[in-house]
């Protein structure tokens, strides 16, 4: 059963379905938005509890050569095999290790927790919704979800790796010394955004469905589309050529992905019209 499935069809439609107030809308909208708080405390919670071994295994794994990532590159061949810096974290402030840790337990509390946060979206919307709207975003969830950690996924496997050699082996005449802070703070912005980004397929849907977008549009401003995510790329990722390609190429392929979507949605428009 999908998961934008559970629960929902057991709720009495006529019930479901009843006009609601303004403010029993904001009442509702609250309860969704607390669950969905809870959830991430919850597993923010596991995180802070669990202490050092997440940033261990978790973290800092991508600065070892242990990695998956480097092992895998290694084995494939000696051209392609990269090894990354000696970096040795720092601290500058008193308190900055606790802070890091909270702010660390938030983010995976929020990555972990997003099927369940988006999941509570839908059920708001849902009832909003006609039966062939619901019939056509089936399974929503579950793509968004899965999207959401192809993204997060690809940022740490993929493009933290590669950002970190090139960062840390990068030499101006200086000590590569960065801050636990700054290690974290780049972390987040490898996989985070990433992930979010990854939605693109879900937003030209939506996007096409309600006709805010079409096909022949998409098509017409395929190279703007294309300096876009290029754009994109160098600002979610640090100066050199190699991160950005590495983002910018799934990128690009989830906008032509997009692209046979929206043409898709049009056909059944356009099959309802006759």
């Amino acid at each position: 059963m999908p998961l934008d499935q559970v629960d929902v069809d057991q709720v009495d439609l006529d019930s479901a379905e009843k006009e609601m107030s303004f403010l029993e809308h904001l009442e509702e909208l609250r309860w969704h938005l607390i669950r969905s708080v809870i959830a991430i405390a919850v597993i923010a919670i596991g995180v802070l509890a669990a202490g050092k071994p997440v940033f261990e295994h978790v973290i800092l794994a991508p600065k070892y050569p242990q990695f998956f990532t480097y092992r895998l590159l290694c084995g494939l061949s000696d051209a392609v095999c990269m090894t990354p810096p000696k970096l040795e974290l720092i601290t500058r402030e008193l308190g900055e290790q606790f802070m890091v840790h909270l702010k660390v337990s938030f983010v995976l509390g929020l990555m972990v927790a997003f099927p369940y946060i988006f999941y509570e979206i839908w059920r708001f919307i849902r009832p909003g919704l006609l039966p062939k709207e619901r019939r056509a975003a089936r399974g929503v969830v579950v793509i968004c979800s899965l999207l959401f950690m192809m993204g997060v996924l690809f940022g740490y496997y993929v493009i933290s790796p590669f950002a970190i050699n090139f960062l840390g082996n990068y030499d101006m005449g200086a000590t590569n010394a960065p801050t636990l802070s700054s290690f974290v703070n780049y972390m987040t912005m490898f996989t985070l955004p990433t992930g979010i980004l990854f939605q693109l397929p879900v937003a030209v849907f939506i996007l096409t469905k309600v006709g805010l977008l079409s096909v022949q549009f998409m098509r017409t401003y395929r190279r703007h589309a294309f300096v876009l995510i290029l754009i994109l790329s160098a600002f979610l990722t640090p100066p050199d050529v190699i991160t950005q390609i590495l983002i910018g190429c799934p990128l690009y392929f989830l906008y032509e992905g997009s692209i046979l979507i929206a043409k898709r949605v049009e056909r059944r428009r356009e099959a309802e019209l006759r």
